[in-house]
């Protein structure tokens, strides 16, 4: 029956199976998808920062007859407020300094035939919202500078960390706006709830795996797995990627332990957010392990670009780190 939340009378597409692996939260939630995958209506997805919003919207899309068309991801957070309405709807050779002699599509037309993915929606400017509205009711959108409108054929996926019906009641997002995008809500569990956790991390260390077809698979040993299993993932799947990265840039022989992951999780005392890594006693490295932290710092923890300014490599930059013991702040 249509209605219901059966998934045995739905065929679930392998894009958005393989997002889990026994989670009943997160399977209910796919089954669903799978019914509205080629429905026209818009979608929200909520969950907190790093739970997978646009690993879900990008399996929607694969699973839909728009998969051929393009995917086009947004994050309205990102964008300057000045930029963001020449950003997503383009402008008219000419229409205001600087722009481009022939002018220049936007994300919006971008992804006409396919999905447009606004991420962090909650964030998008007041005056953009109105012009957002418009594009959805009337299927069409008007580039800065241009007087008649282009026809746009999109699915929109837009997603979410906040309580956007919160931020209506303070006036700061369209309630018109948030009817539109809610046909359909989704809600993503954070990986500390997950019931599937073990196989995540399995994964996260099969895709390192699969980076390196010509070497050994990577393993992890059962001290490690179980430490990762306890932990309680405050940045979800985007912290547990770095872990892994981390790990798998440390280790020997292709086999992660205890000693190849970051220190905050093997000494969880140390992860104080309000001692962060400057208030660690360094002097007994000496050094090579203050001008480290000081380049890291300096580059606001981009690891190549810290890589670069040392000239070592990116793998050189990691063991060192591994040595005296430092590692990211959250």
């Amino acid at each position: 029956m249509p209605g219901s939340g059966d998934s045995a009378t739905v065929q679930i597409p392998a894009e958005l199976k393989a997002l889990t692996q026994g989670d009943a939260q997160l399977e209910k939630q796919i089954a669903r998808a799978a019914r509205l995958a080629n429905s026209p209506i818009s979608i929200l997805i909520t969950g907190e920062t790093g739970s997978g919003k646009e690993y879900f919207a990008k399996a929607l899309h694969q699973s839909s007859e728009r998969r051929d068309g393009p995917f086009i991801a947004v994050n309205c957070a990102a964008i300057p407020d000045t930029l963001i309405e020449s950003e997503l709807f383009g402008y008219a050779p000419g229409s205001f300094s600087g722009a481009a002699t022939k002018g220049r599509k936007g994300l919006i037309q971008e992804a006409d035939g396919g999905t447009l993915f606004l991420d962090e929606i909650g964030d998008m400017p007041k005056a953009m919202q109105t012009r957002l509205l418009r594009v959805l009711s009337e299927k069409e959108v008007v580039p800065v500078g241009a007087q008649r409108p282009v026809p746009v054929n999109v699915r929109v996926i837009a997603a979410t960390h906040c309580h956007l019906e919160s931020r209506v009641r303070e006036g700061l997002f369209r309630d018109d706006l948030f009817y539109r995008l809610n046909g359909a809500h989704f809600t993503l569990p954070p990986v500390r709830e997950r019931q599937d956790l073990s196989w995540v991390i399995d994964r996260a260390i099969a895709k390192q795996t699969e980076k390196t077809p010509h070497q050994p698979p990577l393993v992890i040993d059962a001290e490690a797995k179980s430490l990762l299993m306890r932990h309680r993932w405050p940045g979800n799947l985007r912290e547990l990627t770095n872990v892994i990265d981390f790990s798998v840039a440390v280790c020997t022989n292709r086999l992660i332990t205890v000693g190849d992951l970051p220190e905050y999780l093997v000494n969880p005392d140390l992860n104080d957010p309000e001692s962060p890594l400057v208030a660690r006693d360094l002097s007994r490295h000496g050094k090579q392990a203050r001008e480290l932290l000081a380049e890291l710092e300096s580059c606001q923890w981009n690891v190549t670009a810290a890589a670069q300014n040392l000239g070592i490599s990116r793998m050189t930059l990691y063991r060192r780190m591994k040595q005296h013991g430092i590692t990211p702040p959250r």
